[in-house]
């Protein structure tokens, strides 16, 4: 590993949140470093097709997307570093953050880190990942329109996003492992309400079945044991996501969830330590969302360095 190198302000993780810090970072002429990880570009890295990002009216695919905002960032003096952190020290200042390669020390750091939606764990559905099976209904609804859809999950996530796919859907199925739902009484009045949402209880997605994307999925009735096929062309994996906050634990206030806990914007409860985007959003989670969450830390980071200059 090569010496500690010292930076104004150091962003980790990359997405749109990530990326769009490290612009306005580096166009405040603070030379921002992106530790951007082995998997950098967040989720989107896991889309094919973004629609609804302002400026793409023809739609653009997430990596290619991602692809611009790096570029735009070194544009403006960013370095990117496609390396994970494997430590981060925000006990004191400067701030220590190591890669297995490098290290450096900082005035001020942007946590930027995402979130991971928990999948079911099977190879089928990890196959036909973005050919019909998605973790996001806001994201990829619109492109099955006129289909049969199914959920999976019971909370608050699972109702929002079957309520949100009747839209496009005739159909949408809601498979839940229980007998009840998790999610608050007013979602589960809406989605009962609601004449195009089925529900199959006490199940569990078996296999996702398809050969170039989704045709049906097969379900194990959890009492009984019997499998049975459902003909639906997309399913929406709705059981929550996991903020990649690990690092930082015990560190900086967290939410009992797991996100960064932020005041006044995307401050911290660290001083000269700010967050964005699905770090610290369990609502939204959204590119476009993350991105103005990422503008909104480095200004803060930018005025923050600014009163604490000398």
């Amino acid at each position: 590993m090569s010496s500690s190198e010292h930076r104004r302000i150091v962003i980790v993780g990359s997405g749109p949140a990530g990326y769009t810090a490290a612009i306005y970072a580096g166009r405040a002429e603070l030379e921002p470093v992106v530790v951007a990880g082995h998997q950098f570009g967040g989720q989107l890295m896991l889309t094919t097709d973004v629609e609804n990002y302002p400026g793409f009216p023809e739609g653009v695919s997430g990596p290619e997307m991602m692809e611009l905002f790096q570029k735009q960032a070194e544009r403006f003096g960013a370095k990117v570093l496609l390396e994970d952190a494997t430590a981060v020290d925000l006990a004191k200042r400067p701030f220590r953050i190591t890669t297995a390669e490098h290290a450096f020390s900082a005035d001020a750091v942007i946590l930027a880190t995402g979130a991971t939606a928990k999948w079911l764990g099977l190879p089928s559905e990890q196959r036909l990942t973005n050919r019909g099976v998605s973790a996001c209904a806001t994201c990829d609804g619109a492109l099955y329109r006129g289909k049969a859809m199914a959920v999976v999950g019971g909370g608050d996530t699972a109702m929002e996003e079957a309520l949100f796919l009747t839209r496009f859907a005739p159909r949408v199925i809601v498979i839940h492992r229980r007998d009840a739902l998790r999610a608050s009484k007013i979602m589960q009045e809406r989605a009962r309400r609601n004449e195009k949402i089925e529900f199959v209880w006490n199940s569990e997605v078996d296999e996702v079945l398809g050969d170039e994307c989704v045709t049906s999925v097969r379900i194990r009735n959890l009492q009984s044991g019997e499998r049975s096929e459902l003909p639906v062309e997309a399913l929406f994996v709705a059981i929550g996501h996991e903020p990649n906050t690990s690092l930082f634990r015990g560190q900086i206030e967290l939410e009992p969830t797991g996100y960064i806990r932020v005041t006044r914007g995307t401050r911290t409860s660290v001083e000269g330590v700010f967050a964005c985007g699905d770090a610290m959003d369990p609502t939204y989670r959204q590119a476009v969302t993350a991105a103005g969450t990422g503008c909104m830390a480095a200004i803060d980071a930018e005025r923050w360095l600014a009163e604490h200059e000398g």
